[in-house]
Parts: structure tokens; C-alpha cells; sequence
């Protein structure tokens, strides 16, 4: 089969994942298996070769990263249930004050959607944000866009995250890499798309708190009973110092020295995380007076949502070893070759692309990393060059939520804000984020 038909056979796959997902609303799981299916019989698979690949692509996508993805969320359920978000939040703006509260809750929602999903972590503390919004008369968006910026950066960029998790598995990257280079990145992001951009649209934008979610709010946590902010960063803190410096020891110390191959152990995602999540237990849960029954019933509830991110990552795992077998990979890296584009700025323009187009940072990225990650193997790319794609697909993703984004509505509705007041606000801040991180992703690709 010539290569400009296997091509149109990616492309049109694509095109019908999109179709499937916004337009019949089927799981993006079933989607991806259901595309992968008619790829490979369509590019000429025999339904024997269909049925291993897709055994070899879930097998090996789900193997890695089921661990991390599932002991990230029981650790960010219990940090959630405790109150250690709220803790993080009001020590920062006791340390930072009055005058740069705006900053503090930037590093908020920086630190705590690591462990905590972004939507999950915003309306634990908007409360907050209503409360300081009232007492000081400023627009509701000058303490708002701050703290959203600040979520949006680390759940996008920085492991244990699922999304950055996930098209690491796929793309083969380092997760110390990922986390060094999404730090890199995502802190100049959060402070142009959160306190610089916030102070300019509270300015032009005067949104006041909408009195209809005052009534909805749950009444804030007395302090008293709050963890110690020591404790919370010291726990959020442990997994990303533990996987650093296993990434740092393998590069610096020879294979078989002892000190190396304790570190690379609990080093190793999974291994930190463990080791995190059965401290947090303790720490958060026996320690503040949880019943053994209570702490299970947290842990089991955080892997309802940790298993659809599982099962829609395996499925691009499959859906990029289809391509893979059906030689598309070869003939898109000859491609880009021929057009002189750079694989950094084709995964950014393509992973923009499908967020733009269905909405979903979540299938934007495994989409992406699941066509790029053929490319890769064919191009023979490795090393921290991968884990600046993870970064520069993540920034893709990221970019222009709209009205088929449910982000854009969550903020619409807690802000009390018109559909044009939101794109003004919370879809520009998106984008800055979106630009700054692939800039920054490709200003270093050339020094490496």
C-alpha cells in the first residue's frame, strides 16, 4: 500500500475518532478501540495481526502506568479530604500578604493540583476566592484567574497528573525528565496566565460574586482543623524529590553502585508514590483519627475516575501500536522530513487541533502521543528530547477551551460570568499557557 494512502487512512481515522466522539457522544474509550479496529483492517491488516496489536498496545500502555495513575488519585483523595488544600492556601496568603494574595494563590494551585484533580481542587477553594473577592471589592477574576492558571499549569505539565502520566507512557519519556521540563515550563506559564494576565482582565472586567453560588458552598473547615502546611508540602513534595533524583543518579553514577540502585528503586514512579501514598494514610488519615474503614472508603472512591483515565490511555496505546504495524509511522516521519518540519511544532499544531476540535484535553493528548509516538520510533528519537514532547503535546492540549470544553463552563458558572466574559477571560488565560510552554519546550529542544 503506497504511502500517501496510508495517510489518508490516519487521517480519516482521526477524523472519525472526532466525529465519534463530539457528534455521538461515544466514550472516547470505546472510540479508540472502535478506530483502532478499522485502521488496521483497512490499511490491510489480517484481523489476527488487529487482535495482537491491540493486545500488545494495552498491555503495554496499561502495564506502566495503571500504578502511578491509581496510587496518584487515592494520595490526592485523602490530601483533598483532610484539608490540605485549604491549608496550602491560607498559609501562603498569610506568608505572601495582602498586596500579592494574588501570587499565593497562583503557588496554590500550582502545588495542589499535582496530587489533586483541577476541577476537584477548584471547588474546594473557591470559597476562598468569594470570600476575599467581597472583603476587598476587587473583581472576582483578579484572585480567580491566579488560582486557575496556577491548576491548569500542573495538571497539565507535571507528573503524578494523569495527562502528562499518560502520554509519557506512550511516548516512552523519563517521568523525572517530564517533571523537571514541566516545572521549566509551567512556572513562567502560571505567572504571565495567572497574577500578570489576572491583574489586566480585572481590570477590565468587574465580576462580582454571584450571589446564587454563595447558598451552594459549603461552610469553610475551622482552621484548628486544618493538617500542618509542613506536613502538606513535605508529602507533595516527597514522590517528584524521590523520582528526581533517581533521574539525576542514573545519569551520574555507573550502573551497579549500590547507592544508584537503591535510589533507582524508590526512585521509580510507582515506588515513590506508594511510599507517599501509605505516609499520607497515616499522616492524614490513622494519625487525625480515620477509621481503617474510612480510609478505604476514600482510597476506592479516587479509582472511579483514575480507571477511565487507565482504560482511555490504553486505548491510545493501542490505537499507536495499530499504527505502528500499518507502517504509518515510517511514512509520516519521511514526511516531516521532506516538509522540514520540526516534530515539536508538528505534535503542538496537531495536538492543538484536536483540542480545539472535540474539547477534551484528555483525548487531545492521548490522540496526539498515540499518532506521534510511530514518528518517534521511526526517527529514532530518546532521552529528554521525549519528555519535551510530552511538555509540547501537554501545551497543545491546553490550548483555546471553549464551549465543547466542560472547564469552560465550570468557571462560568462559579464566576457567574456570560459565555463572551469567559472566553475573554478563562480561554485567553488557556492559551497564554498553551503558547508560553511549547515556547518555552522549544527554545530548549535546540540545546539538546
Amino acid at each position: 500500500m503506497s504511502g500517501s494512502t496510508l495517510i489518508l487512512i490516519a487521517a480519516g481515522g482521526v477524523a472519525l475518532l472526532l466525529f465519534l466522539v463530539m457528534r455521538t457522544k461515544l466514550q472516547a474509550f470505546l472510540a479508540l478501540i472502535l478506530v483502532s479496529y478499522i485502521i488496521g483492517l483497512v490499511a490491510g491488516l489480517s484481523p489476527g495481526e488487529v487482535l495482537e496489536a491491540v493486545q500488545a498496545g494495552m498491555g503495554g500502555t496499561v502495564g506502566e502506568i495503571a500504578v502511578i495513575i491509581g496510587i496518584g488519585a487515592m494520595f490526592g483523595e485523602i490530601l483533598k479530604v483532610s484539608g490540605g488544600a485549604e491549608r496550602l492556601a491560607l498559609t501562603l496568603m498569610n506568608k505572601f500578604g495582602e498586596k500579592r494574595v494574588n501570587w499565593a494563590l497562583m503557588l496554590t494551585g500550582f502545588i495542589i493540583s499535582i496530587p489533586v484533580f483541577l476541577d476537584v481542587a477548584f471547588v474546594i477553594l473557591v470559597p476562598m476566592l468569594y470570600s476575599l473577592a467581597r472583603k476587598t471589592k476587587k473583581s472576582l477574576l483578579f484572585y480567580g484567574i491566579p488560582l486557575l492558571a496556577g491548576l491548569a499549569v500542573t495538571h497539565s505539565f507535571v507528573p503524578p497528573t494523569p495527562g502528562p502520566i499518560a502520554v509519557a507512557s506512550l511516548l516512552g519519556a523519563n517521568i523525572g525528565w517530564v517533571i523537571l521540563f514541566g516545572l521549566i515550563a509551567g512556572i513562567p506559564a502560571a505567572i504571565i496566565a495567572g497574577p500578570i494576565f489576572g491583574t489586566y482582565i480585572s481590570k477590565k472586567m468587574h465580576i462580582k460574586v454571584p450571589e446564587n453560588m454563595i447558598s451552594e458552598m459549603e461552610e469553610p473547615r475551622d482552621v484548628k482543623d486544618l493538617p500542618s502546611f509542613g506536613m502538606i508540602a513535605a508529602l507533595v513534595g516527597l514522590p517528584l524529590f524521590l523520582i528526581l533524583l533517581n533521574t539525576v543518579l542514573s545519569a551520574s553514577l555507573d550502573e551497579g553502585n549500590t547507592v544508584r540502585t537503591v535510589i533507582s528503586f524508590i526512585g521509580d514512579p510507582g515506588v515513590a508514590l506508594t511510599i507517599t501514598a501509605l505516609l499520607t494514610f497515616y499522616l492524614l488519615g490513622t494519625r487525625r483519627g480515620y477509621t481503617k474503614e474510612e480510609i478505604q472508603t476514600i482510597a476506592t472512591k479516587s479509582l472511579e475516575p483514575a480507571g477511565i483515565i487507565i482504560l482511555i490511555t490504553g486505548a491510545g496505546g493501542v490505537f499507536g501500536q495499530v499504527l505502528v504495524e500499518t507502517g504509518v509511522g515510517d511514512v509520516l516521519a519521511n514526511t516531516m522530513s521532506n516538509l522540514n518540519v520540526p516534530i515539536i511544532v508538528f505534535a503542538f499544531l496537531i495536538s492543538s487541533a484536536v483540542r480545539i476540535a472535540q474539547g477534551s484535553a484528555t483525548v487531545a493528548m492521548i490522540t496526539t502521543a498515540s499518532l506521534i509516538s510511530p514518528i518517534i520510533d521511526s526517527l529514532g528519537i530518546e532521552g529528554p528530547m521525549l519528555a519535551l514532547l510530552v511538555i509540547t503535546v501537554a501545551s497543545g492540549a491546553t490550548i483555546a477551551s471553549h464551549v465543547n470544553d466542560s472547564g469552560f463552563w465550570m468557571v462560568n458558572r462559579f464566576f457567574g460570568l456570560t459565555e463572551k466574559e469567559t472566553l475573554k477571560s478563562w480561554t485567553v488565560m488557556e492559551t497564554i499557557i498553551a503558547f508560553v510552554g511549547f515556547g518555552v519546550s522549544l527554545l530548549i529542544s535546540f540545546f539538546i
